[in-house]
């Protein structure tokens, strides 16, 4: 395959070369890489996109995001904190070791570890016990309305080939840390992943000995990351990639109307927002010494209304973003309309609580943002420093790929940061749980970098996690994201719109995850 347009990066257009066109090979591009192949260590929607071909749970999504049965083949409630998961026989990883409650409890066991970011998908599960080589109790610590949906993404590793290999533990992606799961993959999926070239590609193909009936045509899959718009758009018009899931704003009216090409569309279940250090006795990053501003609520405040968030949506996403109110966006539980309302941009406002807080000149701060990971971010951002300055406050922007950025938010070496946050489990628990409960060694706010902290938050958080009543449940996320808005705990700023261009003989489901899926495609 010869390609008709210059890529950045000499490893990248050799990838594209090498790759033959076949009819049933899917070549995917989107702006940025998978962090690791661990399908234990990080919660990121594009590594987990790529390991969903690989790695599955006892549960998974079908096409309309309902429930069913994946690596178990039934489920039985024994009381309301014991579920009995039949596992389904016969089932063999990738290495031909067949799959058992072994690897479920080990699974378990290690997903758990600290240094990943996966533990909110067992929330709630005390122990797992093996019954036999093929039943599993799951024993809860108190009824647990969301099991189904939060083990979609717990995904089974097996137990040997972990022993073998010495990576029991999960990688410790903050520290820098690899081990052999994170640049091998030993699943029971669809797909088989060949290999992993960071920045490159990564490239698949169909298991034969998978257990499921096929519905795909697709026997292999590469996926490209390409960070630049104009070249990924350019790779999708040339021919030389079959699908574009990072569609900039700008270029979807021309792909529209290109004939060779077709763009579907539909809302991702994602909310971009900005994160603040809210713990530091010192900002770090700050022109203030010796105290932290954001752990005042007027200057959180300050900040929240100095953003137009409708000049945003109209400059720099093109009109393709809806501006948010709230934590979550439409399609999960615990959206409603009339609290999903974004604030008003009031530079006045804002100068007066700076004021009030003892900063009536304002002050300075880092943001940091990624540059490759959600739409636009970096220009998001650096529109963020414009509408801030107005009010009177700095800010030096720091803006990096996701890989090095992720890393720096974990280690709490920020002052403030953008990040997008896409609800898997489709109910709002999930981000509340993760980004603003105050942080445990557990799944508590295993992704509140800012530490944010509120005893009445926590409280409502906690008492959703095991409420069944319905109505009850959904009063409680209610008042947990009023308070988080009323409170300023997190910025938000847009729910993500998302467009996907690809080839008129590609046959996809557009998927509000932003996880497109082999299993759901044809090239026709």
């Amino acid at each position: 395959m010869k390609l008709k347009l210059a890529l950045t990066g000499a490893a990248l257009l050799a990838a594209l070369v090498a790759s033959p066109v076949q009819a049933t090979m899917l070549r995917w591009a989107a702006q940025n890489d998978i962090l690791t192949l661990d399908p234990h260590s990080q919660n990121h929607a594009t590594t987990n996109a790529i390991l969903q071909h690989a790695y599955e749970g006892l549960t998974r999504y079908n096409a309309k995001y309902e429930v069913e049965p994946a690596l178990a083949t039934k489920w039985t409630y024994l009381s309301p904190t014991q579920v009995r998961f039949e596992l389904r026989k016969g089932v063999k990883f990738h290495d031909g070791s067949p799959f058992t409650a072994d690897d479920v409890i080990f699974s378990f066991n290690r997903i758990r570890q600290p240094q990943g970011t996966m533990a909110i998908y067992v929330a709630g599960i005390n122990e797992v016990k093996k019954i036999d080589d093929h039943t599993v109790d799951f024993i809860l610590a108190g009824p647990n309305p969301i099991l189904l949906r939060n083990i979609c993404d717990f995904w089974m590793m097996s137990k040997t080939w972990a022993e073998k290999n010495k990576t029991t533990n999960v990688q410790d992606y903050k520290a820098k840390e690899e081990n052999f799961a994170s640049r091998n993959v030993n699943g029971t999926g669809a797909f088989k992943i060949l290999s992993w070239q960071p920045e490159q590609r990564v490239a698949m193909a169909q298991n034969e000995g998978w257990w499921d009936k096929r519905t795909s045509n697709v026997t292999q899959l590469l996926y490209l990351p390409i960070k630049a718009d104009a070249t990924r758009v350019a790779a999708l018009l040339s021919g030389d990639v079959d699908m574009v899931t990072d569609v900039p704003p700008q270029d979807v009216p021309r792909l529209k109307q290109d004939g060779n090409l077709k763009v579907i569309e539909g809302p991702e279940v994602r909310t971009i927002f900005i994160a603040l250090d809210e713990f530091s006795p010192e900002l770090k990053y700050s022109s203030v010494k010796g105290k932290n501003p954001f752990k005042d609520k007027r200057v959180r405040e300050a900040l929240d209304i100095a953003i137009d968030r409708e000049a945003i949506k109209r400059n720099v996403m093109r009109g393709m973003s809806m501006p948010a109110g709230i934590l979550v966006a439409p399609g999960v539980n615990g959206h409603t309309p009339d609290i999903d309302r974004p604030l008003k941009a009031d530079v006045a406002r804002a100068k007066k609580l700076l004021a009030e807080a003892g900063y009536p000149d304002g002050f300075e701060f880092q943001l940091n943002c990624p540059n490759n990971r959600y739409v636009n971010d970096e220009k998001i951002c650096l529109a963020l420093t414009s509408m801030w300055a107005k009010a009177g406050v700095k800010t030096k922007l720091v803006a990096e790929s996701m890989s090095t950025f992720i890393q720096k938010v974990q280690n709490f070496d920020t002052s403030a940061y953008l990040l997008g946050w896409g609800v898997a489990t489709y109910d709002a628990q999930y981000s509340l749980q993760s980004l603003v409960r105050t942080r445990t060694s557990g799944a508590d706010g295993n992704f509140n970098f800012g530490r944010a902290s509120d005893p009445a938050l926590d409280k409502l958080i906690d008492a959703m996690k095991t409420e069944t009543d319905v109505a009850k449940r959904n009063a409680l996320i209610r008042d947990a994201l009023l308070r988080t808005r009323d409170e300023h705990l997190v910025l938000p700023l847009h729910h993500q719109l998302r467009p996907w261009a690809m080839k008129k003989n590609v046959d996809t489901i557009h998927r509000s995850d932003d996880r497109p899926s082999a299993r759901f495609t044809n090239i026709k």
